[in-house]
C-alpha cells in the first residue's frame, strides 16, 4: 500500500468506489453533492490527486469519501457467515457497506475461515498484499483458540511440534506447530500453513474433536478486544504490514 498520490478522473474514481455508474456520479456532481476541501466540485471529468488524505478532504452527500484502493481491513468474523462469494448463505461481504460490493478492484478475503469458525480475517483489494500473506514461502503464523470435546492428554504439544504429523488423505507431513494449553479442554494453536480445515483435522488426528474455533492472530496483528463480531476496521499501511512483523 503506497501513500504516493495518483491522478484519476473524478467520475471514474467514484464509480470504481461503488457510488454508482459514471452517469450516476455525474448527477451527484451536478447536484453539488461532491465536495472537496469545502467546495462543491463542478466538473465530473476533472482529474484529482488520489492519496491517503482524500477521505478526510472529500465528502459525498455530506459523508466522508470511502477509502480508495488499495484497501486492507480487518473484520471480526462472526459464526454462521461464509467467506466465499460462491457459497450459499450469509456472506462476510454482506456485513460491509452495500456499495463496497461494486468496488473495482473488488474485495476478497485473505484466506478463509469456515462457517463455524470466528475471529480475525483480513479483507483487501490489494492483490500483492493478499498473495504475500498467503504465500507458502512466508509461513505467516496464525493463532487459533480451540475448544475441545475431550480433555487434552498432554502429548498433543509434542506431536504437533515434531513436524511429522500426517493428516488423513495427505502425503506430506505438517510443518511444526506450537500448542499452548489453556485448560483441560481449551488450547491455543499456532500454525504456519493453511491447509483445508487444518486445525480441526490436527486435533482429529490425535483423537479429539474441535467444538469451537476462533482465530486470534495473523502474524503480528491481533484481533482487538473492542472489535465486536460482525464489525470491521480499516487498517493503516503500518497496521497491515504488522502481519509480517513476527
Amino acid at each position: 500500500m503506497s501513500g504516493k498520490a495518483l491522478m484519476a478522473r473524478l467520475d471514474r474514481l467514484l464509480a470504481n468506489l461503488g457510488y454508482g455508474s459514471r452517469k450516476d456520479v455525474q448527477a451527484l456532481v451536478a447536484a453539488g453533492k461532491v465536495v472537496l476541501d469545502g467546495k462543491a466540485l463542478k466538473d465530473a471529468g476533472a482529474r484529482i490527486a488520489v492519496d491517503a488524505t482524500l477521505p478526510q478532504r472529500m465528502t459525498i452527500r455530506g459523508l466522508p469519501l470511502d477509502p480508495p484502493a488499495p484497501l486492507v481491513l480487518m473484520m471480526h468474523k462472526p459464526l454462521g457467515v461464509v467467506c466465499s462469494h460462491k457459497e450459499e448463505g450469509e456472506k462476510i461481504y454482506d456485513l460491509l457497506p452495500r456499495r463496497w460490493r461494486l468496488r473495482d478492484p473488488g474485495l476478497s478475503t485473505v484466506g478463509r475461515l469456515d462457517k463455524e469458525t470466528s475471529g480475525l480475517i483480513l479483507i483487501t483489494d490489494d492483490g500483492d498484499f493478499l498473495h504475500r500473506v498467503i504465500s507458502p514461502k512466508r509461513h505467516v503464523p496464525k493463532t487459533y483458540l480451540a475448544a475441545l470435546d475431550r480433555p487434552l492428554t498432554g502429548s498433543e504439544g509434542d506431536v504437533f511440534a515434531a513436524g511429522t504429523l500426517m493428516l488423513d488423505g495427505e502425503e506430506k507431513p505438517l510443518l511444526p506447530a506450537k500448542l499452548e494449553v489453556v485448560d483441560a479442554r481449551t488450547a491455543r494453536l499456532t500454525i504456519t500453513e493453511g491447509r483445508y480445515h487444518q486445525v480441526r483435522r490436527m486435533f482429529a488426528a490425535v483423537g479429539n474433536h474441535v467444538v469451537g474455533l476462533h482465530r486470534e492472530r495473523i502474524g503480528g496483528l491481533s484481533l482487538p478486544p473492542d472489535l465486536e463480531p460482525g464489525l470491521h476496521r480499516i487498517l493503516t499501511t503500518a497496521e497491515a504490514e504488522a502481519v509480517f512483523n513476527v
